[in-house]
């Protein structure tokens, strides 16, 4: 897994962030989603080293290796804005100061603060199984409400980490042939850490409170992404069931937007990793 890649850990202010970066060519920043780590990418990454991009994927702030501050009562050590920080200081320290990105699920809602707080960095970018917090809170309906359940279960105070931590096999659910071994692997050793636990539901809660509050302050000032965005889905999940074509909901957000769905269950970077990695590859040379 990640043959030819280089792992380290980089210090950027109070994170560390545990990543992988190999390859030659322009820099491409892949960001995984919950409950995952970087491994996730380990089908697609090498197909985009092939295609001659430097693939960089680092576990986001508090996510399998990287480590962040101890949590606060409003959730702000955890927020997109944070996390958005951490992978620019990421990036400038390899040697980056303008790449190409894309995250998948919760980590596209990094890119997508990324991208607005910082659009001299970001040339293009890939929003993989979402639409923005502030749009899906706006369209709460019972079937939302009945499917996304945990949004607002991981958002309640202590109880989410005692039912999780007190027996994470069963509460998250992998496949090691699906997933492929080391990537399980390490994904289950993550699952099984109360500090990765603890954060991930922080990164919930941060989305809730602080990243809506971003979000609307964005729409109330008119800011759109500046960068030509790529907007992906899987066919088989259900975003496009709850919404239609989010290409639609994206509209506003984006000044060039276009997408596809990919036939996929939700993670499709491990399950159509050739047709995740063909689209990133068309999108980042153009």
């Amino acid at each position: 897994m990640f043959e030819n890649f280089t792992a380290e850990r980089i210090q950027v202010g109070e994170a560390s962030v545990f990543v992988r970066h190999g390859g030659e060519g322009p820099p491409v920043l892949l960001l995984h989603g919950h409950p995952r780590t970087s491994a996730t990418w380990h089908r697609v990454a090498p197909r985009l080293l092939e295609r001659g991009f430097r693939v960089i994927c680092p576990d986001l702030r508090g996510y399998g290796r990287s480590r962040g501050p101890a949590p606060s009562a409003d959730h702000t050590e955890y927020s997109k804005r944070a996390v958005a920080r951490d992978l620019v200081g990421v990036m400038r320290a390899l040697g980056h100061d303008r790449f190409a990105l894309a995250g998948h699920d919760r980590g596209s809602y990094v890119a997508f603060r990324l991208a607005l707080d910082h659009p001299g960095a970001v040339s293009r970018v890939a929003l993989m199984d979402c639409v923005p917090i502030s749009e899906h809170l706006a369209r709460i309906t019972p079937d939302f409400a009945t499917r996304w359940w945990h949004w607002f279960f991981f958002a309640q105070p202590e109880i989410p980490e005692r039912v999780i931590n007190a027996d994470p096999d069963s509460w998250y659910r992998g496949d090691a042939r699906s997933m492929g071994r080391e990537n399980y692997d390490e994904w289950r050793a993550a699952t099984r850490d109360p500090v990765v636990v603890r954060a991930m539901l922080e990164d919930y809660r941060a989305g809730l409170t602080v990243d809506r509050g971003h979000e609307e302050a964005d729409r109330r000032a008119g800011r759109r992404l500046l960068c030509p965005a790529l907007i992906l889905w899987s066919l088989r999940d259900d975003l496009e069931v709850l919404y239609g074509d989010p290409v639609e909901i994206w509209k506003p957000w984006a000044r060039d937007v276009r997408g596809q769905g990919i036939d996929s269950g939700h993670h499709m970077a491990e399950e159509a990793p050739e047709a995740v990695a063909s689209c990133l590859a068309d999108f980042f040379s153009t």
